[in-house]
């Protein structure tokens, strides 16, 4: 039976670990890092991880600034906003939530951001310093799939690794990660000739695809390590939805350790954006 890495309370540690940085940092006569969110319309979805982003900062003690904007608000009153944000010591990180409307062009956006402030670890400036290992804000996702993987796994030197999934924000990240620690990683997406017996060969994979129930059990072999990073709502035959990640969890009961979906590489995206803020915080007080 594969043991479930459970990111719900791996999550809660790392927001422990913050709130006690948060309050050092007070106690120390410093301003508690403060979190600025930009949510621009009324995106369902979004305002749903908003609102849980905000919630665990107030357990974690950080100050969340909300700005809600109109959906039809024009882009450069947006960047605006970034470069007030930006000139605001008391603001330690911006995070502006995505998707934006079309009138918007979001690159312009995020590169519009502070790199040391960029906390979602998006900007080209951090993206740069990640590839090169000199230690920018690192994407909230792909380092919270790295604690999971810490969870369960002490040296990746010579492990054969396969992310399945080339996206800027979690597939190539996570890559250059695992490359850090000395793994052997092969980068793959749906259209990678032959990925089933690719995914075999791995010690460790990483699904990032967003195709529900695309990693099925015959692809995994006995002792594979499996972080599913996907997320996707699916209809079942009865008309009820339910949630679902890019692995068939239900077929691998023969792997090492898998992530849950959801419950797994979900709530450490939220726990490392405020390790990030945090982060921030005490770069920007030793400038």
């Amino acid at each position: 039976m594969a043991q479930i890495i459970d990111g719900k309370a791996l999550a809660a540690q790392v927001i422990e670990r913050t709130a006690a940085e948060v309050a050092e940092i007070v106690a120390g006569g410093g301003t508690a890092p403060g979190l600025a969110v930009i949510l621009v319309g009324n995106d369902a979805a979004s305002e749903v991880y908003v609102g849980r982003k905000i919630a665990q900062c107030r357990k974690a003690g950080i100050r969340s600034i909300e700005h809600r904007l109109a959906a039809d608000t024009p882009q450069e009153q947006v960047l605006a906003l970034i470069d007030t944000l930006n000139a605001d010591a008391g603001v330690h990180g911006i995070l502006v939530q995505l998707p934006l409307p079309k009138h918007i062009d979001a690159a312009l956006v995020l590169d519009r951001i502070d790199p040391g402030k960029d906390v979602d670890g998006f900007h080209p400036v951090n993206v740069g310093r990640l590839s090169t290992g000199t230690g920018g804000l690192v994407p909230c996702t792909p380092l919270g799939v790295m604690l999971l993987l810490d969870s369960v796994i002490e040296d990746y030197r010579g492990l054969n690794v396969v992310v399945i999934g080339k996206s800027n924000i979690v597939g190539k990240p996570v890559s250059m990660l695992l490359l850090e620690r000395e793994a052997t990683v092969t980068v793959t997406h749906i259209e990678t000739l032959d990925l089933p017996d690719v995914a075999r060969k791995a010690d460790v994979i990483v699904a990032a695809a967003g195709a529900p129930h695309l990693v099925r059990g015959y692809w995994v072999k006995p002792g594979a390590v499996v972080i599913d990073v996907g997320i996707s709502r699916i209809t079942d035959f009865d008309g009820k939805t339910r949630i679902v990640g890019d692995c068939a969890t239900h077929e691998l009961d023969h792997a090492r350790a898998v992530t849950p979906v959801p419950g797994g590489v979900g709530p450490m995206t939220i726990a490392c954006l405020l390790s990030n803020t945090v982060l921030a915080a005490k770069r920007a007080a030793l400038a």
